[in-house]
């Protein structure tokens, strides 16, 4: 523990289609070197807190067994993909810190000692730190999927006095499957690149207040192309927990593309 001076580092990915990343996907290359990337510009973590796209509860809730196992939380993909490892320690103090800080802000949350990690967890993380090294506890986003109430839980964690902990949202900055398979056309590439340009001034324009920076995050579906990004909204939520944490303009920004979609993740510091 320190003092809650030192902010943690909060880093938002989009995590890419399953486990492609790490079978060598080529739709997926900029991906991989954009987090290897991101790799070389992280303090080295005490703790790493996860929010999962992956990961539905009716309240937050945080795994806080001690050696979570793999969840293989996707289906047809080649045999190597279910032989996956990443032994990342759990944190049960960690879990319990955080359950804490939300108790406080009178958030209802719960702990479950026998949940594994999902691929939300270790596909970036095992390109961020393929040596599985930090502890790690997994926060499942509210099942309501409502903007406001992601950024408050957010913001319910912002004091946690860890020294050098690192929070990722793990997610997905375009996440219509259906677009993914089909033909690009001059419309839905205008959709994407409307939406990924929105996302890019809002979180790092500083001609923007706070409050006007998160009152665009609750009013997201406003923006253009926002409904075709996000046909439902869960790969975008890990980023509102995010922002209600650091409450700052971004500091890097990072645009890509995945899988022929523009993308993009965003580091605070």
């Amino acid at each position: 523990m320190s003092n809650s001076s030192e902010r943690p580092e909060v880093l938002f990915v989009s995590h890419g289609g399953g486990p492609l990343p790490l079978l060598g996907d080529p739709g997926h290359r900029e991906m991989v070197e954009c987090l290897q990337d991101i790799a070389t510009r992280l303090r080295r973590p005490s703790a790493i807190l996860v929010i999962s796209a992956h990961w539905e509860e009716g309240v937050p809730t945080l795994t806080s067994g001690e050696n979570p196992p793999l969840i293989y939380d996707y289906y047809g993909f080649p045999e190597a993909s279910y032989s996956i490892q990443y032994p990342a320690p759990g944190d049960p103090a960690l879990a319990q810190a955080v359950h804490a800080a939300l108790t406080k802000a009178d958030i209802d949350s719960a702990m479950d000692t026998s949940r594994g990690f999902d691929h939300g967890l270790f596909v970036p993380l095992k390109i961020l730190f393929p040596n599985a090294e930090f502890p790690c506890v997994q926060l499942s986003l509210k099942n309501n999927l409502d903007a406001g109430v992601h950024l408050q839980i957010g913001e319910a964690i912002r004091d946690l006095e860890v020294a050098n902990l690192l929070v990722i949202g793990s997610g997905f900055s375009f996440h219509n499957m259906r677009a993914f398979f089909a033909e690009e056309t001059a419309e839905s590439r205008a959709l994407n690149v409307g939406f990924e340009e929105w996302l890019h001034e809002t979180l790092t324009s500083t001609g923007l207040s706070e409050s006007e920076r998160a009152q665009r995050l609750v009013n997201w579906q406003a923006a253009t192309g926002a409904r075709f990004c996000h046909p439902r909204e869960e790969h975008l939520l890990p980023l509102h927990v995010c922002y209600g944490l650091a409450q700052a303009p971004c500091a890097e920004p990072f645009t890509l593309n995945i899988l022929n979609k523009r993308a993009s993740m965003y580091l605070w510091r």
